[in-house]
C-alpha cells in the first residue's frame, strides 16, 4: 500500500513562507494544505490570502487550498476563483476548534448540522468542477456527531475526509480517541485521511500497525515540533540524521530570510520567528536557557545572539 503524507494546514504559521523554505529542505510530504480562506463581509479574500496561494509564490509545492464557510453559494464563490487560479482540489474546513470560528457555525461549530453538511457537499460537488475533500473532527460536543454526518456523505463523489479524532471542544488537549476513529473507518466508503496527534516516528509506527487499511496520514503539529518527522517515517527510522542540526539551521536561515522580504521592521519579523520556536524548540529539550534568549529577543541583535548560543550548545 502506498503511504501518502500531507501537511496540515496551521493558521498563522504554514504560509508560503514556510512551505516553500521547507520544501527546499525537507522531504517526504506529498501535498501541502494552504491555510482556510473567508469571505469578508464584502464578499471578498484578502490580499494576504491571494499571495499565499498565488502559483508563482508556490510554484514548487503541490497545494491544495482550503476554504471555511457555512453555505454553497460561498463555497462555490471560492471554488470559482481558486479554478481561475488554476487550481483542481479545494478543502472544507469543518475542524477548526477554536470558540471565536465555532460559535459562529463554523469549522467543527458546523458538525451538528449533519444535513445541512450534505446539502452545501452536493450542490458544491454538482456545479464546480474541482474535485473537494474535507477536513473534519469527530463532532464539537460529542464524539458520535460524525456517526450522523458520514452516512449522508457516502454517495456524494469526494476525493476523501480528513479526520482528527477529537471533538471541537478539546481544542488539542486530552488523548486523540482512537476508538471513534474506528468507528469511523467502519462507516466511510471514501479514502479517510488520519490527522492528529502524529509527533514522532514511535507514534506513526503505533497507528499505521492499528489502522493498516489507513494509507493517508495527514501531519500538523508533529512536522513544526520535527520537521525531519515525513522522512523519519517514510525510511521507517526513528533517530535524527547525523546532520540534522546542519540542516535546521539552514532551513531556518531560509525562513527568516523569506518573512525578512515581507514583514517590516524587527518587532514584526522576530514575533513571527519565535511563533515557531514554540514548535522548534521540541529539537532542543536540553537547552532551556538558550532558548529562553531566543523567546525574549526584543530586536535582530539579541535574536542572532540566542541562536549563536544554542547552535553552539550542540
Amino acid at each position: 500500500m502506498d503511504l501518502h503524507l500531507f501537511a496540515a494546514p496551521l493558521q498563522g504559521l504554514t504560509d508560503y513562507h514556510f512551505r516553500n523554505a521547507y520544501a527546499r529542505y525537507f522531504g517526504g510530504i506529498e501535498s501541502y494544505f494552504a491555510p482556510y480562506i473567508r469571505l469578508d463581509n464584502d464578499r471578498q479574500i484578502n490580499s494576504s490570502t491571494r499571495r499565499d496561494l498565488l502559483p508563482a509564490n508556490n510554484s514548487c509545492i503541490p497545494l491544495i487550498p482550503q476554504v471555511m464557510s457555512r453555505n454553497a453559494d460561498e463555497m462555490l464563490y471560492l471554488a470559482s476563483f481558486l479554478e481561475e487560479m488554476g487550481y483542481t482540489t479545494m478543502d472544507w474546513n469543518l475542524g477548526c476548534p477554536y470558540p471565536m470560528v465555532a460559535k459562529r457555525g463554523l469549522g467543527s461549530g458546523m458538525l451538528q448540522e449533519p444535513q445541512r453538511i450534505a446539502e452545501v457537499l452536493r450542490q458544491v460537488v454538482q456545479n464546480t468542477p474541482l474535485k473537494v475533500s474535507v477536513k473534519m473532527r469527530l463532532g464539537y460536543e460529542h464524539p458520535d456527531e460524525i456517526l450522523s454526518i458520514l452516512p449522508l456523505l457516502s454517495n456524494l463523489p469526494l476525493k476523501y475526509i480528513t479526520i482528527h479524532p477529537r471533538i471541537g471542544k478539546q481544542l488539542y488537549k486530552g488523548e486523540v480517541n482512537l476508538d471513534a476513529f474506528a468507528a469511523c473507518l467502519e462507516l466511510c466508503p471514501h479514502p479517510i485521511v488520519y490527522n492528529g496527534d502524529i509527533h514522532t516516528y514511535g507514534q506513526f509506527q503505533e497507528l499505521s500497525d492499528r489502522f493498516p487499511s489507513v494509507s493517508r496520514w495527514m501531519l500538523g503539529r508533529g512536522l513544526l515540533f520535527n520537521p525531519f518527522l515525513p522522512e523519519m517515517i517514510r525510511q521507517k527510522q526513528a533517530g535524527l540524521p547525523p546532520d540534522w542540526l546542519c540542516t535546521f539551521t539552514t532551513f531556518h536561515n531560509q525562513l527568516l530570510e523569506n518573512y525578512t522580504q515581507t514583514l517590516s521592521g524587527d518587532s514584526h519579523l522576530i514575533q513571527r520567528m519565535q511563533s515557531f520556536w514554540d514548535y522548534f524548540s521540541a529539537l532542543f529539550p536540553h537547552n532551556k536557557k538558550e532558548l529562553k534568549r531566543i523567546i525574549k529577543a526584543r530586536n535582530r541583535a539579541e535574536y542572532h545572539a540566542g541562536l549563536a548560543l544554542l547552535f553552539k550548545a550542540q
